[in-house]
């Protein structure tokens, strides 16, 4: 099986993907004349705004949402793996496809706000919504639905659950079955409370377990502070061939810091659609913006406190891919995942060190299998809508809470290959079909610069702008308008 599966990950993580990210990125970065660093100051007015109605949650909410799904096991184990497989030079082009991806972002988030309605009494909306509205092919959408629903139901939960339970028996240890079994009755209590309930837990979590890891980073630093010119230069001549110990794997740390980078912020591959189109405002640029900026506290602050972490420590290995004789060998027999920041945490907090991030990554972690079932239901919702089958989002919750279980007592790579491929097919589709819709989208970012410029809070029309399929905004501002 584990076989099978690494083989499907060779193909679907190739050279293809890392380019096809790099260059999607780039692509709207200059289109959108790099919104998102031109409107990082809006980005952050933003997510002051907190209106919300029965129908849809407040944007810091979606924010909140979409960045419990963003930030997750990738940020602690994925930068880990990172680093084992690519070198410290992978930490640099992890940055890199971040400021990239916050334009992918950008416009993934803005489409999902664009093309949502209203279903089952919520707001709802993301990649099939906006596939069968915007592109108008119904089969396509119909077919990234499944894919993602098979990906958030199915397919990712392991990695979240597989990383909670061996780092806790890794720090405490407890069974993995029992940690699994404690999950499964502490996520059944939020997911069968509905969106609502999903949203509250993520805009209170989220921002406190964020917080306290980059506090806890800057402790690590500052116990190395004579340490950092020399870590600063080790990633840099490792991301540009120059470092005489990892010269000849540039190739390979720029492969693996892209797709580290999509995996754990997931710029352009859909995740965040479906909460941001949840969100309640007054024109689809603004949650595109809200949602850019969730990459930069996703990568650039939460991922680059990890590497930073590990490095300066170094506590860490380097094996690249396809071969066996390692570069670097600083922690001989361990495993590269959570291992790496456990150790790099305890060289300064001792025996605390290693029950801290456990405990980090249980709340990491568990809030991003609330986003991914949040999702999976989304794509239920949408498909029971086209399709008409009864009873399906309670055969989700049952089969969600099922594949948590068992991910947790299963081995560690089957579920990080599982993950992979259920990443990166989404990331294919969704890449597509972003780029297919650059017209309505950039169209909706000019109806928004127009706006500002014109010194107002902006309102969408998308009669306007010349905008087909968008009902619910044409309803939105019909009302505004006798309001």
């Amino acid at each position: 099986m584990e076989t099978i599966v690494n083989t499907l990950v060779d193909y679907i993580w190739g050279n293809a993907l890392v380019y096809l990210a790099l260059g999607v990125g780039l692509y709207f970065t200059i289109l959108t004349k790099a919104v998102q660093f031109r409107y990082i100051p809006e980005m952050i007015r933003l997510l002051r705004e907190r209106k919300e109605s029965k129908e849809g949650i407040s944007s810091f909410q979606a924010f909140c949402m979409a960045l419990s799904g963003r930030v997750g096991v990738g940020n602690i184990a994925g930068v880990a793996t990172a680093i084992a497989a690519g070198g410290p030079g992978a930490v640099f082009w992890m940055g890199v496809m971040a400021f990239l991806g916050g334009a992918s972002a950008f416009i993934e988030s803005t489409l999902a706000q664009l093309y949502k309605e209203k279903a089952d009494g919520q707001y709802r909306g993301g990649s099939p919504y906006y596939i069968e509205k915007g592109l108008k092919l119904k089969g396509f959408a119909i077919f990234v639905a499944f894919v993602i629903c098979l990906s958030y139901g199915v397919l990712v939960p392991g990695i979240q659950a597989n990383t909670i339970a061996t780092s806790f028996n890794t720090a405490f240890h407890i069974p993995p079955f029992i940690t699994g079994a404690v999950i499964v009755v502490l996520l059944g209590l939020i997911i069968f409370g509905g969106v609502k309930r999903i949203a509250r837990v993520a805009d209170k979590i989220v921002p406190i377990m964020a917080l306290a890891y980059v506090i806890l980073t800057l402790i690590i630093l500052g116990a190395n502070v004579s340490e950092i010119p020399d870590m600063l230069k080790l990633i840099i001549t490792s991301a540009f061939g120059t470092n005489e110990i990892f010269g000849g794997i540039v190739g390979t740390a720029i492969a693996w810091g892209v797709r580290r980078s999509v995996f754990s912020n997931v710029a352009g591959a859909g995740e965040a659609t479906f909460s941001s189109a949840a969100a309640e405002v007054s024109h689809p640029a603004k949650q595109g913006l809200v949602q850019g900026f969730s990459i930069y506290i996703d990568t650039i602050i939460v991922c680059t406190a990890t590497a930073l972490m590990i490095l300066i420590t170094g506590m860490y290995n380097v094996t690249p891919s396809g071969t066996t004789a390692p570069l670097v060998e600083n922690i001989p027999g361990v495993v590269a995942g959570t291992a790496y920041t456990q150790a790099a945490v305890s060289t300064v907090f001792l025996d605390f060190g290693s029950g801290f991030v456990a405990i980090a990554i249980f709340l990491f972690a568990f809030t991003t299998l609330m986003a991914y079932y949040y999702i999976a239901e989304t794509t239920i919702v949408y498909l029971d809508n086209k399709l008409r089958f009864p009873m399906l989002k309670l055969v989700l919750k049952i089969i969600f809470l099922l594949v948590v279980y068992v991910g947790s007592v299963q081995s560690v790579s089957l579920m990080w290959g599982l993950g992979d491929i259920g990443f990166g097919s989404m990331s294919y589709l969704n890449f597509i079909a972003i780029v297919l819709l650059t017209k309505p989208a950039i169209q909706v970012l000019r109806d928004y610069d127009r706006q500002k410029k014109a010194g107002l809070d902006p309102i969408f029309d998308p009669r306007e702008v010349g905008i087909k399929n968008a009902d619910f905004w044409i309803e939105y501002s019909n009302s505004h308008k006798r309001k």
